[in-house]
């Protein structure tokens, strides 16, 4: 199926790994220019490395930078006007008791999971609603309708990205324009094929018994009881992307294998 991407401007904020290099690649694929983004410039030119060893033709571009802080999406916006595509997908997670998370802690989330994508958003909308096109999409998660307790704090800001999007979606009536959040599930990205292995190791068992014990025992309530591979997230990102999804906005989306019970 061609999704109509050739020549469409792409930004993925955090896309030097996991999910977000997925994204970049599957756009990629389908003849989009992607700004890749890192903190750090060596993991940044491995990933574009990664891509043009699968995509040889491929027009990337880049931004090094932090965009958890204001004045780094300022430069950002400042270096690349024009955007058709934004995948909000920057974001951090960690376990941490409610008790012990600091105003700190709180801060620095939000800054991080949320205020990137809406400081980026506020940037780039009114430019795609002048263009007469364009696509906002938050990589939110499904702990946003399934707040963890170990990381309070993060189901939160996912919660929050999802009714950021909603809102702006909104504000996007009669154009071309649309709003939609993705909300994946356990996913095998390095984060999660670390916690595996360090959940293996601690019972002695195998990745593949380790694997299935988590799903039996964390994730009850999964239909796939396993990890989705990052391409599976990517793929429905890529649609969402697209001009093919017209119809679609002010949606959250689900990727999360059936976890979530609920029908609506």
């Amino acid at each position: 199926m061609d999704l109509q991407l050739n020549g469409k401007h792409a930004l993925v904020t955090g896309s030097t790994g996991g999910i977000g290099l997925a994204i970049a690649k599957a756009l990629v694929r389908e003849g989009a220019q992607v700004i890749l983004n890192g903190r750090g410039g060596e993991r940044v030119l491995r990933a574009a490395e990664e891509i043009r060893e699968e995509f040889p033709d491929a027009i990337l571009n880049d931004f090094v930078g932090d965009l958890s802080r204001a004045d780094q999406v300022d430069a950002l916006a400042a270096a690349f006007a024009h955007v058709d595509i934004l995948v909000n997908n920057l974001g951090v997670y960690g376990p941490k008791a409610f008790e012990e998370t600091t105003d700190a802690d709180w801060h620095s989330i939000i800054e991080t999971n949320f205020m990137s994508g809406l400081r980026l958003s506020r940037h780039y909308l009114p430019r795609m609603k002048k263009s007469g096109w364009g696509r906002i999409i938050f990589i939110s998660s499904e702990s946003a309708d399934n707040i963890p307790v170990e990381m309070i704090h993060y189901g939160v800001t996912k919660t929050m990205q999802v009714a950021l999007a909603r809102g702006l979606a909104e504000t996007t009536k009669g154009t071309a324009v649309t709003v939609n959040s993705i909300l994946p599930g356990p996913t095998r990205s390095d984060g999660a094929a670390a916690f595996i292995r360090e959940f293996a190791k601690s019972r002695n068992v195998a990745l593949e018994v380790a694997e299935k014990e988590f799903f039996q025992t964390a994730r009850p309530t999964s239909l796939l009881q396993r990890f989705a591979s990052v391409d599976e997230v990517a793929s429905m990102v890529a649609y969402v992307a697209s001009p093919l999804s017209s119809a679609t906005n002010g949606a959250a989306l689900r990727v999360e294998g059936g976890l979530l019970r609920s029908i609506l």
